[in-house]
């Protein structure tokens, strides 16, 4: 691996704010500061940032529109020793921003990529969310055909996290409210911001409080596991499981494999979990396990 020396540029990845302009690193600020030239996609909006910190650098425009031509002309810079730091509007670059073209020139030309932590609205909604956090997956924006997006949206198995447009997100939860109403969401608008909302419910009641509240800013949608579908199941809310009555279900068939008959062991079961008697006696006995002992 080549590391970086006075002869040989580099690139340096630099996450800024994703809203309030204090949430930057030192490292970062110092990274602006002595870079050659600083590649953004916006060059009014970096300047914004860099003179707030009270920054003089030269901005080079670098977005999805000129990306590869710029890409080649950053490396040859590299190539002759020029440091270039590469910021995107908000957050990390590459993360649904530009600069994957870049990197990946880098790599091929041998060049050193350094990457500094920083903001990230993905990280920063999954904690505010209050949703599991030991597995989840980030989507990016979320298709715009529903067909598609209920794909991806009704079978995660872990916590999820995407980008959505204000102005598609009512559709999108009340999709979601129509294949698995208890589903747990976060909906996180304007992070760090003046504006900032974090609002925790079901996708019933988050579709019901959007549609009459009209949400604006940019929104990071969070939501927790869906429900599995079951074996063979087209993702309709009849063929959705709920965790709690497999749970109990499966408690059920403990006790009768045990001995116990069906009916009265799933009326025990039901006080002990919360879960309808019936609907697990139903489930017993339509399931490949037909006992009632």
């Amino acid at each position: 691996m080549r590391t970086a020396s006075a002869s040989v540029g580099r690139l340096v990845v630099c996450p800024t704010p994703i809203g309030n302009l204090e949430d930057v690193t030192l490292r970062v600020l110092r990274t602006l500061r002595e870079a050659d030239v600083v590649a953004c996609e916006d060059t009014r909006h970096t300047r914004v940032l860099l003179e707030r910190h009270g920054i003089a650098a030269k901005l080079l425009s670098y977005h999805e529109h000129n990306e590869r031509a710029r890409a080649a002309e950053l490396v040859e810079r590299m190539r002759a020793g020029a440091v270039v730091a590469l910021v995107s509007d908000a957050g990390m670059p590459l993360v649904s921003d530009p600069g994957f073209t870049l990197v990946r020139a880098c790599i091929e030309a041998d060049l050193p990529v350094e990457v500094l932590p920083g903001p990230s609205s993905v990280s920063t909604a999954l904690v505010a969310s209050g949703l599991p956090a030991e597995r989840w997956r980030f989507v990016g924006f979320l298709p715009r055909k529903a067909a598609e997006r209920g794909r991806l949206l009704e079978r995660a198995e872990d916590t999820l996290v995407a980008f959505e447009s204000p102005r598609r997100l009512v559709g999108v939860l009340e999709q979601l409210s129509a294949s698995d109403p208890n589903r747990q969401i976060a909906v996180c608008r304007e992070l760090t911001k003046l504006h900032e909302e974090v609002r925790r419910g079901t996708a019933a009641e988050l579709a019901s409080y959007y549609s009459e509240q009209a949400p604006r800013g940019e929104v990071v949608l969070v939501l927790g596991p869906a429900r599995p579908v079951r074996p063979g199941g087209t993702g309709a809310p009849g063929d959705l499981v709920d965790p709690l009555t497999e749970d109990a279900l499966a408690a059920l068939r403990e006790l009768v494999d045990a001995g116990a008959r069906a009916r009265p062991a799933a009326k025990v079961v039901a006080k002990l979990t919360g879960a309808s008697a019936n609907e697990l006696y139903r489930q017993l006995t339509d399931g490949p396990r037909r006992e009632d002992r």
